[in-house]
């Protein structure tokens, strides 16, 4: 039997054995990602040696995703093979997951705490240098609408790309999604929160930010938007780069397209804008806040004011009542607009939700068979993007490089990498974390081969 609380006080356990050695996995968005990575310093500050989620550990933080059936499952196979791994450990699942599923969480052996997103972030008052558990402890509160704060220690090396979380939760209601329920309504990160975390990411040598949020566009705090966001951050002394991940296509100030073109501003030539369907009476149905003319509009407005932009989109196949000719359309659109990429999801029933009550589902196999034909032609879309970028010289910020081959993106979000005579007489170690003009020669599987120049 599980033990529930119903307030945010850490329950009283015995604290009789010291715990060492400490393990992270993210499941689902960058937002988690984020999330894990605030979780992880706090962990460092109490002591903890952090080890690979594979190895031997003394304590696991799973932060799970619950956006689909899937990703439900993906986060209970991590779990038990935690578990199995490391039987005597003390095991925390923490997160979306935990917010909706935490009954089928409590039913794996071996689980000690379950927090939902209420909480997750002072998982660690919960575990303290506990014992196991004999039930699980969970710990599922109301999600609150205030702003907040993340209080991000900054103590350990990270050499490139970061995500900064500056808003959570989601008013939108789209009949299909879960989100709302998981993360709670919308609120947004106090703003010199966030700036205090941007500048503790930029003395540890983060070049580039990457924005997380549920829904970055409807940022507000005090009277700051997402714009005084991204004005403040591109004044940040050695912050070299600003990328905004997903944001809805109700929600973007046309007055981004400004910041992109000016070579001045950190801000990327790189948008991400979801599309979930090219036909409008199904985009009815999800409870979406545009139609396809608004949508494609506004895409077209966009590459046409920032040459060489990367513009990528999500789409969903399958929800209920999609017909074949519901699906043409997303096909349509995909390829007919100036998009580099689409993220492909099928559609997957969540529980407490208007679309998982209709009775017009389409069959699974239709589901998998439109799926794969969206992804097929996304990859075409990107090959093309890609190719469209051949011949040009530019700026690349460059990762953690793998057996001499050295690997990272331009400003409009084109993977590149290096290796043999790309690498000009460099070693990939050379380049970590360093920017390096490199003139684009080959697209090669989904990537484009490079050579360093000047």
């Amino acid at each position: 039997m599980s033990q529930a609380l119903d307030s945010t006080s850490a329950p009283t356990i015995s604290r009789t054995r010291v715990r060492r050695r400490a393990a992270l996995h993210t499941l689902g968005c960058r937002l988690n990602q984020s999330e894990t990575m605030i979780l992880r310093e706090k962990l460092i500050a109490q002591g903890f040696d952090i080890v690979d989620f594979g190895d031997e550990a003394d304590l696991a933080i799973i932060n799970t995703c619950t956006v689909t059936r899937l990703a439900d499952s993906k986060c209970r196979q991590a779990i038990r093979g935690f578990i199995r791994r490391n039987p005597e450990a003390y095991t925390a699942v923490v997160g979306c997951y935990s917010q909706m599923g935490a009954k089928e969480i409590a039913g794996i052996e071996g689980v000690d705490l379950i927090l939902g997103n209420h909480d997750k972030m002072n998982v660690l008052e919960y575990i303290g240098e506990a014992e196991k558990n004999l039930a699980p402890v969970i710990v599922r509160e109301r999600i609150d609408r205030d702003d907040f704060t993340m209080h991000f220690a900054g103590e350990t090396p990270f050499e490139w790309r970061a995500n900064l979380k500056i808003q959570d939760g989601c008013d939108f209601m789209c009949s299909f999604c879960i989100i709302p329920f998981a993360r709670g309504r919308a609120r947004s990160r106090e703003f010199g929160d966030l700036m205090a975390e941007a500048r503790h990411q930029v003395e540890r040598g983060v070049k580039e930010l990457v924005l997380t949020g549920v829904n970055i566009g409807t940022y507000q705090h005090s009277d700051r938007s997402v714009l005084e966001v991204v004005d403040a951050l591109s004044n940040l002394p050695g912050l070299e780069r600003v990328r905004i991940s997903s944001i809805e296509p109700t929600t973007i100030p046309v007055e981004l397209f400004d910041r992109m073109n000016d070579p001045a501003h950190a801000l990327m030539p790189y948008l991400h804008i979801p599309l979930q369907s090219g036909s409008d009476k199904v985009l009815t149905e999800m409870r979406r806040r545009y139609d396809i003319a608004e949508w494609e509009a506004f895409v077209n407005d966009a590459a046409a004011r920032v040459p060489g932009i990367c513009i990528g989109t999500d789409i969903m196949v399958g929800f209920p009542g999609e017909t074949e000719n519901d699906f043409a359309e997303s096909c349509r659109v995909l390829t007919e607009n100036p998009l580099a990429y689409g993220h492909v999801f099928t559609y997957s029933e969540r529980g407490n939700t208007p679309a998982a009550r209709r009775d017009d589902h389409v069959p699974m196999e239709e589901r998998h068979r439109r799926s794969a034909r969206l992804r097929r032609l996304s990859s075409e879309r990107r090959y093309a993007f890609y190719e469209s970028n051949l011949g040009r010289e530019t700026e690349v910020l460059f990762e953690d490089p793998r057996e001499n081959t050295a690997s990272g993106l331009t400003d409009n979000y084109v993977r590149v990498v290096l290796s043999g005579d790309g690498l000009s007489g460099k070693t990939a170690a050379e380049l970590r974390n360093e920017f390096a003009r490199v003139r684009l020669e080959r697209v090669t599987a989904d990537f484009v081969e490079g050579k360093l120049i000047g």
